[in-house]
């Protein structure tokens, strides 16, 4: 299932059993910079991981580094273009903005979605073959 967002697309709320929904839903959480909101969609046993392939595990720790990372870049946000599902596996490409230029520009993510909530948010580097290996362009 592959599908491009438009605007409207952005207000669909989470139901817990469509993937996609959980993403979009968890993203403007992300843009709002609402830790509460992002702990609700978070699983306990929470994982992000960044493009260099460093990671974090746990609800609380996660939630720490997305406070730090707020404070540092408050107008960091993502802007999703096209979300393709694979199961409970999203890829998701699209841009970020921040006033920061290396917080800026395209951008490819994947979530793993368990029982309505991110499991895993992984940030990948956006080169040709990540995006063939991820979105099938």
């Amino acid at each position: 299932m592959k599908q491009t967002l438009t605007r409207s697309l952005l207000g669909v709320t989470a139901d817990g059993g469509d993937p996609t929904a959980v993403v979009v839903r968890f993203n403007e959480h992300i843009n709002a910079r609402d830790l509460a909101a992002l702990g609700d969609l978070m699983t306990d046993d929470h994982t992000f991981v960044d493009t260099a392939g460093g990671s974090l595990t746990g609800k609380a720790a996660c939630l720490a580094a997305w406070r730090g990372f707020f404070e540092g870049f408050p107008d960091y946000r993502n802007v999703f273009t096209t979300l393709t599902a694979h199961g409970d596996v999203v890829a998701i490409a699209g841009r970020s903005e921040c006033a920061e230029p290396t917080l800026a520009g395209p951008a490819l993510w994947t979530a793993t979605i368990r029982d309505g909530r991110v499991a895993q948010w992984r940030v990948h580097e956006d080169t040709p073959e990540a995006r063939r290996r991820l979105l099938g362009d």
